[in-house]
Parts: C-alpha cells; structure tokens; sequence
C-alpha cells in the first residue's frame, strides 16, 4: 500500500512537470523509480525497467498536456511535422540499443545529459538564425538525435526540443509546448522498443518487456489529472523565470540519479 501511494503521489507530481515544463514527466518518473523499484527489479535491469516504464508513462501524460497546450494555441505544428519522422527511428533504435548497455552505463548517461542541458538552459546560450531558417536537413538529423537520446534516458525529448527551439529564438513557452507534442512520438516507439528489447529477460513477473505495469497504472492514473494543470501554470509564469527554473530542476534530477 505504502508503495502505491508513493507511486500516486510521483505520478501527481510527474503529471505537473510534465505540463509545467512540456519534458512527459520522465525527468523525475526515472530517478524516482530507481528508488521505488530497488530491490523489487534486478539491479542488471533496474535502470532499463525506470526508462521503459517512464517512457510507457509519457505516452498517456503527452495526450493530456498535448491537449491542454494546444487550447492555448501555443503548439508550432509546423516544427512538430519537421521532427517527427526522424524522431520515430531513433526512439526505437534507441530503446533497442539498452539492451547492451549497463546499469552503470545508462546511469552515467543520465546523469552527464542532465547537467548538459542544465548549462545550456541556465546561461541561456542562443543562435542569431531564426528556427525559420534552419535547413531540412538538420531538422532531420536533430530529430534523430533527440529520438534516439530521450528513449535511451527515458524522457519525452523536452529536454532536448526545448534547448533546440528556444536556442533557436522561439519563445520559450512555444517551445515547452511544442516540445510536449514531440514527446508523444518519442513516447510511443521508444515504449514499443523497450517492450521489444525486454521481451525475453525475466525481471518482474507481470512486466510488459522492460515496462513495470503496476508502477505504469499507478502513475498514469492520475499523472493525466494534472498534466493540464502544469500547462495552465506554465502560460501564467514569467518566461524567463520559467527558463532558469528549468535548469535548475534538470541538474537536481541528475544529483538524485548519481547519488543512488
């Protein structure tokens, strides 16, 4: 009991995040699975089973704020088009390629990604070339790179879309709101990857591959309650508050996660 309530209260938690900051609430759903799922998950696949379950989770948390950003008309479909083909390929490259990886490796990838976009945020570092600009080319590939880098630390891209666009002189709300549609492809074929890849490893009895059903339900339950919630704040909040407040969070999320 005492651990569904826990998994309630992170999902309530991660749901805001995931509307506040359009990051589909896997930046705090990884590292607080790591503790939650300890000594239940073989620590060889701790790490594997954190990412795939959060990544399942960001697939129902992206729907719902997706939703609510898109009411306030923030959404840049145009950017969200550019991305996601790309996107799809290396989220499920990217869940495929765990399956070779470590406890300690994926680990240490977590941690060195957080406090590298932590810096990038914080110090506010920008492009003069407009987003408008940008040739197709890189579209692609930045799509592919984001696919493949959020599925393999299990986040919705936020994280990475975010910087990108923002770097990019997109306003900064725009790009937590486009950010949180890029998440739900990211979401999707990088869930489908980790159900792939963990199909035959025995871990958890119950578990779909590398994804904790139990700890899956009881998130989402009520993550998508207050997914909505986060977006309305976000649309409130002065932007470059919001900024600083990001990379903040970021590299808190990276401390937790070295620290386990």
């Amino acid at each position: 009991m005492v651990e569904i309530v826990l998994l309630l209260l992170l999902g309530a938690f991660s749901g805001f995040i995931a509307g506040l900051l359009g990051v589909g609430g896997g930046l705090i759903i990884v590292p607080a699975l790591l503790y939650l799922l300890a000594g239940e998950v073989p620590e060889s696949v701790l790490m594997h089973t954190a990412v795939g379950t959060a990544l399942a989770v960001i697939v129902f948390t992206s729907i719902s704020s997706v939703r609510a950003h898109h009411q306030h008309g923030a959404i840049l479909w145009q950017h969200f088009k550019q991305l996601t083909p790309t996107i799809l390929l290396g989220a499920f490259s990217g869940a495929m390629l765990t399956k070779a990886m470590s406890f300690d490796f994926m680990r240490g990838f977590f941690v060195l990604f957080e406090f590298s976009v932590a810096a990038i945020m914080y110090f506010g570092l920008s492009n003069s070339k407009h987003v408008d600009n940008i040739a197709r080319w890189v579209w692609l590939i930045t799509g592919y790179v984001i696919g493949l880098i959020s599925s393999i630390v299990g986040i919705g891209g936020g994280s990475m879309t975010t910087p990108f666009l923002s770097y990019n002189n997109v306003a900064i709300k725009n790009a937590i709101a486009t950010s949180a549609a890029v998440g739900l492809p990211i979401a999707i074929a990088g869930s489908i990857g980790f159900i792939v890849a963990g199909w035959n490893i025995e871990s958890v009895a119950d578990n779909l591959g590398f994804i904790h059903t139990k700890a899956l339900l009881s998130i989402v339950v009520i993550s998508v309650i207050f997914a909505p919630l986060g977006a309305k704040v976000a649309h409130s909040v002065d932007g470059k508050k919001l900024k600083k407040f990001f990379a903040l969070f970021l590299a808190l999320l990276g401390v937790l996660v070295l620290s386990f």
